[in-house]
């Protein structure tokens, strides 16, 4: 699990990181164990008085999508940056007229062994139409649980940063002769399941 003050950290470095003038306030920067996400807002376009609903959403479109082309190159430097420190790969999005967009993004596949009674539910989703395929139906109830308990799940992730950092201050943490030795070992290097660390990764891809 990636702690509170590993977010800080690098939520500062893509605030240092980015150009000002890339986006209209600081980015929001979201980060799991696969993924770093940037989304920014970007100035709405201008829209003649009384232009139809219509005509705003294409405007919108057309702003998002020439905002994604003109700073492809700046963005995918920043990413391999990113990448090469973090071992993520990192995904972007726009805010524009309140419209969200997000470009390449990672989907990353989460296997699972369900008994019958829980295949039920998912193939009764996919009966009603909510869902094409039995992943499909899966991701759509963990976006159902998301939506309903999101305060329950802060306070659960709160509750394990604190585990994490009783665990950390126990007898245990002591380095042994070896890892003392070496400046790359212990906390901060390698790539864990809970750390955002410095390595090196291939050179990143946007689309």
């Amino acid at each position: 699990m990636i702690t509170t003050e590993q977010k800080e950290k690098l939520r500062g470095w893509f605030a240092g990181r980015l150009p000002d003038d890339l986006f209209e306030e600081p980015a929001e920067v979201t980060v799991d164990r696969e993924e770093i996400t940037v989304i920014g807002r970007i100035p709405a376009p201008r829209t003649a008085e009384g232009a139809s609903a219509a005509e705003r959403e294409a405007a919108v479109t057309a702003r998002i999508q020439e905002f994604r082309e003109r700073t492809r190159e700046t963005r995918i430097a920043v990413a391999r940056d990113a990448e090469h420190r973090f071992r993520r790969k990192v995904s972007w999005g726009v805010v524009c007229d309140g419209e969200r967009a997000l470009f390449t993004h990672v989907a990353a596949p989460v296997m699972t062994r369900l008994r019958q009674p829980e295949r039920q539910v998912l193939d009764t989703l996919i009966a009603a139409g909510v869902a094409r395929s039995r992943s499909d139906a899966l991701a759509w109830c963990v976006r159902l649980v998301q939506r309903h308990t999101d305060e329950w799940l802060t306070e659960l992730r709160d509750s394990l940063e604190q585990v994490q950092r009783v665990r950390a201050q126990g007898p245990d943490t002591a380095p042994d002769s070896d890892s003392s030795s070496d400046p790359d070992s212990g906390p901060g290097h390698g790539h864990g399941h809970g750390g955002v660390t410095d390595s090196s990764t291939p050179d990143a891809e946007e689309g």
